[in-house]
């Protein structure tokens, strides 16, 4: 995720023209020329901003027909599982209803072509098929808005990692999914147009970076959206055909999409992005790639999905997707109003083109608290309102299949759990006449300092803060003495502090170990590294764990590689290696292993890929590094064909001095309770009388390993018995026994181990 600083977004001076939005075939009428028919474009809006409880600067020009959307597929599954919505007054709502009076103007709907198993069972996400997509449709246009209707051609959800093909339509070549894609749309928008849906624009594929209906040439992939673009032009002709991509961060993507759309002659109307702050770049790159796209290509442009979170509190008991905070913005719901307004903002400094914002799922809220955990998981699987059942892991078996559960977005839902509108839903209203509140500050920028073991701490003698109404500036700051004295050894700290005008601050010093690898975050191009094998290789990447390098992989077909270093001139003693992996599409029979071999011993661990950007750091346990001070780092990964990710971060540390004086273990003697020997250069420990078993060989043996961290505390080890109050570190973090354990690794949040800081 990238961070970057928060952009209010410019109240421009000169109001800026709306676009009509045009009919398929014709020209985007001028906002101006089109006032001389209809009387105005631009909304009749108040010379001063309301008074409110949050602040919103006005977004100046915005025209009358901007698109103000929400998309709510999953409604229907939220109220079959209880969930009920209020209005302002806090009486008893429809949901669109109160949509509507809060100043949105459309809904988007996805539509799977189908979402249940042989036996009828939902995949979860709302089920939203063609009928309970049609249903949606009708509630919205029954309360006045518009619809855009978002088919993802597939059976569950399609984004950058997966575009899966339906499943009727895996047996079929490129030419009869072009043909599949074709009617699919056309009865499905039938049946719209029968119950009197008011369609303003149909996607023709959800997040379509890499492929759309499981087709990723862009030859084959350009078929596709022409079929379904001519669908739609057969149904609605009326209706504006949008292609929908994301990843606008990175450089050059939005411009060869829309190159290969035009050279592939795709007919559409509208570019459409996603844009999620925490994930996608900043609000200048997104207008000014959708402006190219705009201007080279005369296309309309729109942002169909978009989020904040107002709180990083889990309403459900099924981990959020946001769950950390970001600079951009703060997380509440002053935050939340400011990251909505400012991509209508980016959205409209496009100019004429730029015709709306979307945001997704404002709504998904939980079926109930955390501590009815079981009872939610009834509900999400009886009537899908979680993101995923497990009904789903048939057809998705690498995604949903491991990770089914409830919503992980009701922490950026813009009601809170309890079904009542926050402020930030009337952000569609504010941007046309502003909003003022009393001045607070709304965000400090973040200090983040990192250094490594042995170096001074150095906080700035400043910090930025900025105030809702929009003022900014630098105000010098104190920092708490007593907590600069306590950063010491590897680990993160923080260190509180107060400004001259009273602002409470934090800074967050980050404490890295000494790494002994050469360029262990691949910064300087990985020549100190072996890279073995296929589909692997050094490079640059927005996907990088640490700085903007790391070992990215990924090929169509089965594949395998190591990356390796050897280090020599280490100081005997005990060390252990970390490394971050991201990445998917890697199923658990794939091998991703982190090795750490030296004459005394070798440890290993198992390396991860769970989701785009979900970084997942593995650490060996500790081995021995002897006389010769030679240590040897692999990362070896043999993978499904399609697996994809990168492998970033790796930091070999020294953890302690190798246990002296244990003799080494003899087969033939007889040891007692207490009694120390080294094996392969680990240390174990007595626990019985015991002759003839070999220590390591099991970890319910008589044998307990001893391994230390450079500050006395203890290593976890499989073998070793620990009791209620014992302190160990283990994969980077510490933790403190509950009760008698051994054998039982620490992390289990359900275990006898309680993580400490």
């Amino acid at each position: 995720m990238h961070l970057l600083h928060r952009r209010l977004g410019a109240v421009t001076a000169v109001a800026l023209a709306g676009t009509l939005l045009a009919a398929p075939g014709t020209a985007a009428a001028p906002a101006t020329a089109a006032a001389a028919a209809t009387g105005a474009t631009a909304a009749v809006e108040p010379d001063s901003p309301v008074e409110a409880g949050i602040t919103v600067p006005k977004v100046e020009g915005l025209a009358e027909d901007f698109v103000h959307g929400v998309d709510v597929s999953s409604v229907l599954s939220l109220e079959e599982s209880g969930v009920t919505f209020y209005d302002a007054d806090g009486a008893e709502a429809d949901l669109f209803a109160v949509l509507a009076e809060h100043g949105v103007t459309d809904v988007r709907v996805r539509v799977w072509n189908d979402p249940w198993d042989a036996d009828g069972n939902g995949y979860g996400g709302g089920n939203t098929d063609v009928p309970r997509a049609v249903e949606i449709g009708q509630r919205a246009t029954a309360h006045g808005m518009r619809v855009l209707v978002d088919f993802h051609y597939s059976d569950f959800w399609a984004d950058p990692g997966k575009q899966q093909a339906p499943k009727a339509w895996e047996h079929l070549d490129v030419d009869g999914k072009v043909a599949a894609t074709r009617e699919f749309t056309a009865d499905a928008l039938e049946e719209f147009v029968a119950a009197g849906v008011d369609v303003r624009m149909v996607q023709v594929g959800n997040e379509t970076t890499n492929a759309v209906a499981g087709v990723s040439a862009w030859p084959d992939r350009a078929q596709i959206f022409a079929a379904g673009s001519a669908a739609v032009r057969d149904v609605l002709p009326d209706a504006l055909v949008a292609v929908h991509f994301t990843n606008p961060e990175r450089a050059g993507n939005y411009a060869t999409f829309a190159r290969q759309l035009d050279e592939n002659g795709v007919d559409y109307d509208v570019f459409a992005s996603s844009y999620y702050p925490f994930w996608h770049g900043s609000l200048d790159n997104l207008t000014s790639v959708l402006s190219h796209v705009a201007d080279t290509y005369g296309k309309q442009v729109a942002v169909v999905e978009t989020s904040w979170a107002y709180t990083l509190e889990d309403g459900d008991g099924h981990e959020n997707t946001v769950h950390t905070s970001y600079p951009q913005y703060p997380i509440s719901v002053q935050g939340q109003a400011l990251a909505v307004r400012d991509v209508i903002a980016a959205v409209h400094d496009v100019g004429e083109a730029g015709i709306g914002v979307y945001y997704w799922e404002p709504a998904w809220l939980p079926v109930g608290p955390p501590e009815d955990l079981e009872d939610n998981r009834l509900l999400w699987e009886e009537h899908g309102s979680g993101w995923a059942t497990s009904y789903a892991s048939g057809y998705d078996p690498h995604d949903a299949g491991q990770y089914y559960g409830g919503t992980s977005w009701d922490n950026q839902a813009l009601f809170d759990v309890d079904g009542e509108p926050l402020e930030s839903l009337r952000v569609f209203e504010y941007v046309r006449t502003g909003a003022v509140a009393e001045r607070e500050v709304l965000s400090v920028t973040p200090v983040e300092v990192t250094l490594t073991e042995g170096e001074p701490v150095e906080l700035p003698a400043t910090v930025e803060v900025t105030w809702t109404d929009g003022t900014a500036g630098p105000q010098p700051v104190t920092w708490d003495a007593a907590d600069l004295a306590a950063v010491a050894g590897p680990g993160t700290y923080r260190v509180a502090g107060v400004t001259d005008g009273g602002v409470e601050v934090t800074a967050t010093v980050v404490v890295r170990t000494v790494n002994h690898l050469v360029d262990g975050s691949f910064e300087d191009g990985g020549t100190a590294w072996a890279v073995t094998g296929t589909g692997a290789a050094v490079q640059g990447t927005a996907d990088a764990a640490d700085g903007d390098h790391a070992v990215h992989f990924w090929a169509a077909d089965d594949y395998s590689f190591s990356v390796s270093q050897t280090v020599t001139g280490l100081a005997p003693g005990a060390y252990r290696v970390s490394a971050t992996t991201q990445g998917g599409d890697s199923p658990a029979e794939d091998a991703r292993v982190l090795r750490l071999e030296t004459a005394g011993g070798a440890t290993e661990a198992p390396l991860q890929l769970a989701g785009w950007q979900q970084w997942r750091t593995a650490t060996t346990d500790a081995v021995s590094v002897g006389a010769d001070g030679a240590a040897t780092v692999t990362a070896s990964f043999a993978l499904t064909g399609g697996a994809w990710g990168t492998f970033d971060d790796v930091v070999l540390e020294r953890v302690g001095d190798t246990q002296p004086g244990a003799p080494t273990w003899e087969e033939g003697a007889v040891y007692t309770s207490g009694d120390r020997v080294t094996v392969d250069g680990r240390t174990f420990e007595a626990l019985w009388w015991t002759r003839g078993q070999e220590p390591g060989a099991s970890a319910w043996g008589a044998w307990q390993e001893i391994a230390e961290a450079p500050d006395g505390t203890a290593m976890w080890t499989p073998s070793r018995v620990f009791v209620a109050g014992d302190v160990v570190e283990h994969g980077g973090a510490r933790y403190e026994a509950r009760w008698w354990t051994r054998a039982q690794e620490p992390g289990d949040p359900h275990g006898p181990w309680e993580r400490l800081g």
